[in-house]
């Protein structure tokens, strides 16, 4: 037998436990977890509160750190298609008279989308960030 046919099962094993240990290593996609992202801050509702039963009105919320996309909330609910972004600072929401049928508060937030990662194995990506709530009274 030829020493080249005596090291072929040699080969085939080195070769074998090669892919095994490749596979067992983990070079598979790996997502990275995402960083935090930016924290908006509520510090001012206009007007600051209205009457119940009134028409549909449009809120201004002030604030800081608010993103290109930001939302705002109210009782938890996001307003996406009723937010507009005027600034970093502002951000204006059209308020439907359904929400302002009856008294009571109402808790505005505003929620920066996180983003997704683009970089290696997905890094790079936000974490969504919601304010803090601010209260907003219907007489």
């Amino acid at each position: 037998m030829k020493t080249s046919q005596k090291l072929l099962p040699v080969k085939i094993i080195l070769l074998g436990a090669l892919i095994a240990g490749t596979l067992a290593c983990g070079y598979s996609a790996k997502t990275m977890p995402a960083a935090a992202g930016t924290m908006p801050t509520v510090a001012q509702l206009a007007p600051a509160s209205t009457t119940a039963g009134g028409a549909a009105f449009t809120l201004t919320v002030n604030g800081t750190n608010f993103s290109s996309n930001a939302v705002v909330n109210l009782n938890g609910t996001a307003q996406t298609s009723n937010t507009t972004f005027v600034s970093g600072n502002q951000l204006m929401v059209a308020v439907p008279a359904a929400a302002i049928a009856t008294s009571g508060t109402v808790s505005v937030t505003v929620t920066n989308p996180g983003s997704p990662g683009t970089g290696m194995y997905g890094s790079g990506g936000t974490l969504a960030e919601t304010s803090s709530p601010m209260d907003f009274t219907i007489h």
